[in-house]
């Protein structure tokens, strides 16, 4: 049976990723890890590590991508939170035999080597849910 192995990360869409960074960067004094464009999602996302998981601030990069749409439609703040688990197709799986609505029926592979796919969430009280698995 698949399980959820640990908590990845938490995103937060912003509009401006060097205000935001005043604040998680050098107002908490959190390292940023790393700034990335993310062209597939068309995104930039600062990897911001915090006790073995991250906070990830992603900013569109393009006025009409979902990340865009989702932050005109929804302003600034928590996009999702991700959880990694050991068998990602075991789990969608699962959730779906369990009525859950998905909004990847299959996962995606991102370029660094994970497998991750989303969960609608009318099926999860309202939070976006992402989840990982780590290949």
């Amino acid at each position: 049976m698949p399980k959820i192995t640990a908590l990845n990360h938490v995103a937060v869409v912003v509009e401006d990723m060097e205000k935001s960074l005043l604040f998680w960067r050098d107002a908490l004094g959190i390292e940023l890890h790393e700034l990335r464009d993310v062209p597939a999602e068309q995104s930039q996302v600062a990897f911001l590590p915090v006790a073995g998981a991250e906070v990830e601030l992603v900013m569109p990069t393009t006025n009409d991508s979902g990340i865009a749409k989702y932050l005109a439609k929804r302003g600034q703040g928590m996009h999702h939170l991700c959880l990694e688990v050991d068998d990602i197709e075991g789990m969608l799986s699962q959730l779906k035999a369990k009525q859950i609505r998905l909004i990847n029926e299959e996962p995606r592979a991102s370029v660094d080597g994970k497998k991750y796919a989303f969960i609608h969430p009318e099926s999860t009280g309202g939070v976006l849910v992402e989840l990982y698995q780590i290949i």
